[in-house]
């Protein structure tokens, strides 16, 4: 997998923007630097996946000094985000959800598809390594004591 390098940029009355100049128009911003971290990997994935179903060419990526050399590049901080397994592809789904859970997941983020994807990453770690085996009872899960 190859590292491309992003950027973060930030004025006073913004969120932290992320572009990706090996990546013409992939952008994203996040109102934290962590979430603004989280959604340029995850916008890279989207970028990239549309990329491969249009057909065209992933960029192989270019070196920090070829990128920062660009004038408009000098003011913002560097990091790098590792492109997607193309295996590992985001995928369209419907998810149905009570109004009132919908509500509070609104108030904490302005990317419900990334908050979704990132709880689920916390809870199912939590399953297979902090809170022993699971197993299925009468329709539910369940700890293992």
């Amino acid at each position: 997998m190859a590292d491309y390098i992003a950027l973060i940029h930030k004025e006073a009355e913004s969120d932290y923007g992320v572009s990706f100049p090996d990546f013409p128009g992939c952008v994203t911003a996040g109102k934290t630097l962590d979430e603004a971290r989280q959604l340029a990997a995850e916008a890279l994935a989207f970028h990239i996946e549309g990329m491969i179903e249009d057909g065209q060419q992933i960029p192989t990526p270019r070196s920090l000094a070829e990128i920062m050399a660009a004038r408009q590049n000098r003011d913002a901080v560097a990091f790098l985000v590792t492109m997607p397994d193309v295996a590992d592809r985001a995928v369209r789904i419907n998810v149905t959800l009570p109004m009132s859970l919908l509500k509070r997941i609104d108030e904490r983020t302005t990317n419900r598809s990334g908050f979704l994807a990132g709880a689920a990453r916390v809870a199912l770690g939590r399953e297979s390594s902090e809170a022993g085996p699971i197993r299925r009872a009468k329709g539910r899960s369940t700890r293992a004591a």
